[in-house]
């Protein structure tokens, strides 16, 4: 019998990247600002040969009509959404706040590199065939009976 090998969107661009992480952690070490680390980020997968952006203004939409915008810390080849954080521990509040950065954009894959005591990611997946948009509201939400 064969066995299926379950095949991760991107997952060579994510395993470069999370590579490159473990380097900056490596070289910087704790204790820095998340600025700092942005910066490292950059650079190194800049140096990796790969196109990354910072501060990336990314709208939201809601209803089909423009109603903010977020700022990601990193776009990798405008295909995976990095957030950064320097803190003890990743926290369930960033996983969620990266779930709606992949919700509310075309970016499927996202990954929280966080540079703390002891250095941690995780790879969150929001595949754009999941994403509902409702262009109304349901009719209880409009106030119709």
């Amino acid at each position: 019998m064969e066995e299926s090998k379950v095949e991760l969107k991107h997952s060579e661009l994510t395993e470069k990247i999370i590579g490159v992480f473990f380097d900056v952690c490596n070289e910087l070490g704790h204790g820095f600002l998340e600025a700092v680390y942005a910066e490292a980020m950059a650079l190194a997968l800049a140096a990796a040969g790969l196109d990354v952006r910072r501060e990336v203004e990314i709208p939201v939409w809601f209803r089909g009509k423009l109603i903010g915008d977020f700022r990601a810390d990193l776009v990798v080849e405008e295909a995976v959404v990095l957030e950064l954080k320097a803190v003890r521990a990743i926290d369930q509040a960033f996983e969620k706040q990266l779930l709606n950065y992949l919700r509310a954009t075309q970016f499927e894959i996202g990954l929280i590199l966080n540079f703390g005591p002891k250095p941690e990611f995780r790879r969150l997946v929001f595949e754009n065939a999941r994403k509902k948009i409702r262009v109304y509201p349901r009719k209880s939400a409009a106030g119709e009976r």
